[in-house]
């Protein structure tokens, strides 16, 4: 199967669920796990937004171009806090319309250890499977991204804002981490301003990956350096592959990149 790459589409379910956007299709990657697979990049990346061909991929997946005028690379994406259109100010006022000035959570999540984020309501759970959370917890229901981002950075001083993708991927989900608990110690640190926004609901949510071995020892590496790698697939978490003996690749890392891949 050959084509340029996107990040994995993911099915929440008894274990998560993982498809590999190859091309026009689409492979099931669960069905691999156990197996040898072969990877092979053909020194190839096209832009995800316009196609066009480019040397390097900026903000995962788009040309230098797109990078700097796309509302999707805009920096209020990583920093929903800058994000001004709810001012009316953005880089495309119908596309804020679509995708900022919608409901937003702020979440706890725990992937290791536990941390605050942001996400449209559209996006649950697949932001929370895409950083490989274990569990977990709605924080705040707000009107937009901006407010969304300023209940984050007021949490920042108590709770990371990032995930260590190899403490995730060397989690096993048993932790017990009490993230009701820690829900509560979050709101207890808000701005009686920023409470009104508070989710009333309580539900814990659990995520299970399909990985037969966890990881003891962690080493990635990328289609820029590697250009041909075969592994046998031990598992599949967050955006990564992981394969026997440590070896893991970030998949959404490598949006636009063509490929080949091929399995026993």
């Amino acid at each position: 199967m050959q084509g340029n790459i996107r990040k994995m589409h993911t099915q929440l379910g008894e274990k998560v669920q993982y498809h590999l956007p190859i091309g026009d299709g689409l492979r099931d990657m669960n069905s691999l796990i156990g197996k040898e697979i072969s990877l092979k990049y053909l020194d190839q990346i096209n832009c995800i937004h316009c196609g066009v061909k480019t040397k390097t991929s900026f903000s995962q997946g788009y040309c230098y171009s797109c990078f700097m005028i796309l509302p999707q690379t805009d920096p209020s994406i990583v920093r929903p806090e800058l994000d001004l259109s709810y001012l009316g100010i953005s880089r495309d006022m119908e596309w804020a319309k679509e995708n900022f000035l919608r409901p937003h959570y702020v979440y706890l999540a725990y992937s290791g250890h536990v941390k605050v984020g942001v996400t449209r309501e559209s996006q649950i759970p697949t932001r929370w499977i895409d950083q490989g959370a274990s569990r977990a917890i709605k924080l705040a229901k707000t009107p937009n991204r901006h407010i969304a981002g300023v209940i984050e950075v007021a949490l920042k001083e108590h709770f990371s804002d990032k995930t260590n993708w190899r403490e995730m991927l060397k989690q096993d989900g048993s932790a017990d981490t009490d993230l009701l608990e820690e829900k509560k110690k979050a709101v207890e640190n808000l701005h009686p301003e920023l409470r009104q926004y508070v989710c009333s609901e309580d539900k814990v949510y659990d995520i299970n990956y399909p990985v037969d071995e966890v990881p003891e020892k962690i080493t990635s590496f990328g289609f820029d350096k590697t250009k041909e790698f075969t592994g046998i697939l031990k598992g599949i978490k967050g955006q990564y592959l992981i394969f026997e003996g440590g070896k893991v690749i970030n998949i959404r890392k490598h949006n636009g990149y063509l490929i080949e891949l091929k399995a026993e």
